[in-house]
């Protein structure tokens, strides 16, 4: 399940490139003394809920699928995963913070799903990765946060879920310089209340048109942060995600700095072939002509965990005998170590992060690695840079 066309389009390109070029690896499977013939079907969520709904159930009636592989959207993915765990087909999912995978499900933390498994990090590690970046500049700090008034910033500013519990132990303090509709048409209020609260510093999962457009107008009132931290569609190379020149040379003057889950640099290894990350993103670059993504790591390991547990499963052609593997699942991929058994929460595998940050290049931004505190494997390329 993948988003072909709207809005989350760029970020269904990595999975369907990956599909493409493992093809010759995915023609079957041996499980045990048994060889089983795979069909991969592809179905457009065409980044909406509902229509993602009704291809999931394509894929489990038409195309008879025995397990589905998803990411993107924060919407989408869970509409996917709940249409999944209904319909009683084992499902795994990526790219998406697992609070905000259960609570998107009207779950709790603890809650066991059936059906449905997720690897990917958590807000609080978001957090502190973030922190560690601000703490870069002297500290500790009071931080703004420009959150919007939709599901995302409600779940940042959960009180026991989102960032405060983690900054406020590192020391530093949150300023909610006030919720914004998305798309925003100006941000006077939250600006004002960066003037109030002496935030030299922002955080936010802002897109990258809002983002863009708040730096503007903060510049214009004389307000310059010296550091913004952005998770969300920050995390992938704003040239790509948008086509305005403006959003581009306001957010390459912004310093802005994210969290990074995969990159070319990480040290690990496909367990179908041996694959390091810098040959994946090195063909995906040149079978493409466009810069790799961090998702084409989780996309390329989606795949790995399904053929793993095809492979391994007492009896791969039943959905009962999938999903009860996957719940026990360990693995070593090209996104790192995976353990659902080891939590954080039911159908969880935690992947690590370390903190990145956009540095202009002549080809376009460049992603850094400037913080890999409690993931020293992986190398920091360069330095963080502030105002």
């Amino acid at each position: 399940m993948a988003p072909l066309t709207g809005r989350l389009a760029p970020l269904g390109k990595p999975l369907t490139y990956v599909l493409k070029a493992l093809a010759p690896q995915l023609g079957h499977v041996r499980n045990g003394n048994r060889r089983y013939d795979v069909t991969v079907a592809v179905r457009d969520s065409r980044s909406d809920p509902g229509a993602a709904r009704q291809a999931v159930h394509d894929l489990v009636t038409l195309d008879q699928a025995h397990i589905v592989l998803t990411m993107a959207g924060t919407q989408v993915l869970p509409a996917v995963a709940e249409a999944c765990e209904e319909l009683r087909i084992p499902c795994v999912s990526t790219t998406f913070p697992w609070q905000a995978y259960v609570h998107a499900r009207g779950a709790s933390p603890g809650h066991a799903f059936r059906w449905t498994y997720h690897f990917a990090w958590g807000l609080d590690d978001i957090a502190g990765v973030f922190a560690r970046m601000w703490e870069q500049i002297d500290g500790p700090h009071t931080v703004g946060c420009l959150w919007n008034d939709d599901f995302q910033g409600t779940l940042l500013r959960h009180p026991e879920h989102g960032f405060a519990p983690v900054t406020s132990a590192r020391g530093h303090a949150l300023a909610d310089l006030g919720p914004y509709r998305e798309p925003a048409t100006g941000f006077q209020t939250q600006i004002r209340r960066m003037r109030d609260h002496d935030t030299d510093i922002v955080t936010s999962a802002a897109t990258t048109a809002d983002l863009a457009l708040f730096h503007h107008e903060a510049r214009q009132a004389g307000l310059r942060p010296r550091l913004i931290t952005c998770s969300r569609w920050l995390t992938y190379p704003h040239s790509q995600i948008t086509t305005t020149p403006t959003v581009h040379t306001e957010l390459a003057d912004a310093h802005i700095a994210t969290l990074v889950y995969w990159s070319p640099n990480h040290p690990y290894r496909s367990s179908l072939d041996g694959t390091t990350c810098a040959d994946l993103a090195h063909a995906y670059q040149r079978d493409t002509g466009a810069s790799w993504l961090q998702p084409l790591g989780l996309a390329h390991a989606l795949v790995e965990i399904a053929h793993h547990v095809l492979s391994t499963a007492d009896d791969p052609t039943e959905h009962a005998a999938i999903a009860h593997t996957l719940a026990n699942a360990t693995l070593s991929t090209i996104a790192g170590p995976l353990d659902w058994k080891r939590g954080p929460t039911p159908n969880i595998a935690l992947l690590r992060l370390v903190g990145g940050q956009w540095h202009p290049g002549p080809k376009g931004p460049n992603l850094a690695i400037v913080t890999n505190h409690g993931a020293g494997d992986i190398p920091v390329t360069g330095g963080l840079q502030h105002t």
